[in-house]
């Protein structure tokens, strides 16, 4: 009884407020004198109390202003070309007929670029080798769920002209720019309204429909399409033809006008990606920074491409990626910020301290004139490690003498503060105290890649698995190909153990998770307890393997189930 005297006492009450991040209404008066207002529930941004439906009941108007990071990419590429070529792109009056930027994208070089990245899309556009902007905004109204299986038509029609036909010769003047496949929105309404008689009322109520991703909706539609399609002059067959070309948008179609704006920030990305490819990566490198793995696949891609990475420097890096001019071809430069260890405000402090006077001439230069309270053990090794150091000396050498630099830095410090006058001038006269360094082993390729792995989350300067290319130098035998294959397929991958996750089974016996990487991707790769005990000594991280297995298709994720795993041997 108490609870249910609770539960009315609840009913009807609000369980909880969220916010619509990226809806913004409008309204031609004060919002109080319309809707009711509060703040959020954590903060100080004034909210609607109405949802979003409610909102548009009371006849305001309200924009989804979403957030695109290619956007912001493309702003920095645009700074950067200037910065380094002295070339100011104006990306609203690029050509929409570049040669270079259609070509780039039926060789499939799409990586990082707006809505043309990925297997799928990259498949396509190297099947339909677009020509004009018009196939690119093609492209993104119909890569969605739905519509995509329109795709193979339209690459065959565009190629083949002979093949376009129409299903009602009144369609021809609605579908001429897209080979006479129904592509977007606006298409279903004209065809509604020219081959059923539809109102532009009721077009629109199909588009909202269509719009809101309705199928109550669409299949109530369905029977009043079909009629009008008849009345005005259609065969049934031909008429419910025509409705199973129009049902796929029911799950999600792209209007023109969508397209078109998304079509034409993919153009951009393109473009730049094509004309200004080092400016481009860097600034995609500089978006993606947060992201080891996105970064480590963009300095992939940037090798591909011809585009030397370049580790972190004291002399040349800032805190973000940077473009390195250079006769023999531009390069990009690790920024400081990105070496784990280090920390912005001495990075700062070295960049600003390089502006002021100049580059660091020696080790010595560089310790005597960088005087900051996080210049330690930990942060020297930390750019000892990853290369940043380099120019000023040998990573192994200057590791192996790490006390005697620390030492030297306290030695440093209390020179300077005797040199100080009773007046607070510097005594020129006093030397600093020498810096000599004893002899050591230079480090080794090996230690070099563990300590970019480390300290900047990717190997840099080469790959644990470059000695091994010819073993697996076939693209069939890619993780990032075999995530593309069917659920089942048998083949041998070689990769490098990233990480290992060991479980106890139900029959209490060991099985593991590993994560496994090559030079293109990376991929879980499932080891059940009998062959974890044939291959537990090899589950260990920069551990090189080669694995036989099946690959394996979870809700669309693939892993890769283990039966055979040895260690890679040159």
């Amino acid at each position: 009884r108490e609870i249910l005297d609770l539960a009315m006492k609840l009913e009807g009450c609000v369980r909880h407020c969220s916010v619509h991040a990226a809806g913004v209404v409008i309204s031609p008066t004060p919002l109080n004198e319309v809707v009711p207002l509060q703040f959020e529930p954590r903060g100080e941004k004034i909210i609607t109390k109405y949802d979003m439906h409610a909102v548009e009941d009371m006849g305001l108007l309200k924009f989804d202003f979403l957030g695109i990071r290619n956007l912001s990419i493309l702003g920095d590429a645009v700074k950067i070309a200037e910065e380094t070529t002295g070339i100011k792109v104006d990306l609203d009056n690029v050509t929409i007929d570049d040669k270079k930027t259609f070509e780039m994208l039926a060789r499939g070089e799409t990586m990082g670029l707006f809505q043309l990245n990925g297997s799928g899309m990259t498949k396509y556009l190297k099947e339909l080798r677009p020509t004009t902007i018009h196939d690119i905004n093609a492209m993104v109204a119909l890569y969605r769920p739905g519509p995509i299986e329109c795709i193979p038509q339209y690459i065959e029609r565009k190629n083949d002209p002979r093949r376009i036909t129409y299903l009602d010769p009144r369609m021809k003047d609605i579908l001429t720019a897209s080979y006479g496949v129904i592509t977007y929105q606006d298409d279903v309404m004209l065809i509604a309204i020219k081959l059923a008689g539809y109102s532009w009322l009721e077009a629109d109520k199909l588009r909202k429909a269509m719009g809101k991703k309705i199928p109550a909706e669409m299949e109530a539609q369905k029977s009043k399409l079909i009629d009008g399609f008849v009345k005005n002059g259609m065969t049934s067959t031909k008429a419910n033809e025509l409705w199973l070309l129009i049902e796929p948008f029911a799950a999600y179609g792209f209007n023109k006008a969508h397209a078109a704006s998304y079509g034409r920030v993919a153009y951009q990305t393109a473009y730049m990606k094509a004309n200004f490819p080092v400016e481009y990566m860097t600034a995609v490198l500089t978006a993606e920074s947060g992201d080891v793995e996105k970064v480590s696949e963009i300095v992939a891609e940037s090798a591909r491409m011809g585009i030397p990475i370049l580790p972190p420097s004291v002399n040349q890096s800032s805190g973000s990626f940077t473009v390195i001019k250079d006769l023999a071809g531009d390069k990009i430069r690790f920024g400081l910020y990105a070496i784990k260890n280090l920390g912005e405000e001495i990075s700062n402090v070295i960049i600003e301290e390089r502006k002021k006077s100049g580059p660091y001439k020696s080790y010595a230069n560089f310790l005597e004139r960088i005087r900051h309270k996080n210049l330690n053990k930990k942060s020297l090794e930390a750019m000892t490690k990853t290369g940043a150091l380099d120019e000023l000396g040998e990573r192994g050498q200057m590791l192996f003498n790490m006390e005697d630099v620390l030492a030297y830095v306290r030695e440093n410090s209390k020179s300077v503060i005797n040199q100080i006058s009773l007046f607070g001038a510097v005594d020129s006269n006093i030397a600093p105290p020498d810096l000599r360094l004893k002899e050591a082993l230079p480090a080794s390729s090996f230690d070099k890649l563990n300590w970019e792995k480390e300290l900047l989350g990717l190997y840099l300067s080469g790959h644990p698995l470059d000695k091994f290319k010819d073993k697996f130098s076939k693209k069939e035998n890619t993780i990032k190909h075999i995530k593309t294959m069917g659920n089942g397929v048998t083949m041998v991958i070689g990769g490098i153990v990233e990480t290992v996750r060991v479980i106890t089974t139900k029959k209490n016996e060991p099985m593991a998770f590993v994560k496994i990487a090559d030079l293109t991707d990376s991929i879980e790769v499932v080891v059940f307890p009998k062959t974890m005990a044939l291959s537990k000594l090899l589950l260990v991280p920069e551990k090189c393997l080669a694995i036989r297995g099946t690959v394996s298709l979870r809700n669309d994720e693939p892993s890769f189930i283990a039966e055979a795993i040895k260690e890679l041997t040159v």
